[in-house]
């Protein structure tokens, strides 16, 4: 039989407290909501004109619910406690790719939005589309089965079905458009 360690005894702890399933989910919203009320300013400003600053009291309070409101449904933070280690993974994925890529750069700092951009559109359409499946595997239905496996199921069963057709012949429609819409045209300043 294999002995816990004293740490692993103390994550177990915090998980029977719920440290993980409702603090840590209700700091990560808070702090998150608490941020985009305080850049856009959105429930307004006090002070002078000039030294105008968000209205800390309200944006805190209207962060504070928001996190109460994610943490009293279980479904959501099962979405992000599931998600989160996964985009964490990705984003180690990310960092060991540029590592690599790195290595082969010259001795100036590479700089993969500058040297190479159409690189880089590709690097962050990849990683974009890599956080929406991991989120869509993360959320369940009712019947415990997630979305992402539930959509995965349907292609396979309804391959042939009009909806799938529609949406592959909608997709090339939709890059046909970005692909003519997207070249450099002819009005250029000279």
């Amino acid at each position: 039989m294999v002995e816990s360690s004293p740490l692993a005894n103390a994550i177990q702890f915090f998980k029977n407290f719920g440290l993980f399933d409702v603090v840590l989910p209700f700091l990560l919203v808070f702090a998150i909501v608490f941020a985009i009320l305080e850049k856009t300013r959105i429930l307004g400003t006090e002070g002078k004109k000039e030294d105008q600053i968000p209205k800390k009291n309200l944006n805190s309070m209207v962060s504070f619910v928001i996190a109460l409101f994610v943490v009293a449904s279980n479904q959501i933070v099962n979405a992000i406690t599931t998600a989160l280690p996964n985009i964490v993974l990705l984003v180690i994925v990310a960092v060991s790719f540029l590592m690599l890529v790195g290595v082969f750069a010259t001795t100036n700092e590479f700089s993969l939005k500058g040297e190479h951009e159409n690189y880089y559109k590709i690097f962050i359409a990849i990683m974009f589309i890599g956080v929406i499946l991991i989120f869509l595997g993360a959320i369940e239905t009712s019947s415990g089965q997630s979305w992402l496996g539930y959509g995965y199921d349907y292609v396979l069963n309804y391959w042939g079905g009009s909806i799938v057709s529609s949406l592959i012949l909608l997709a090339v429609i939709v890059g046909a458009i970005i692909y003519i819409v997207g070249g450099k045209g002819g009005n250029e300043d000279k």
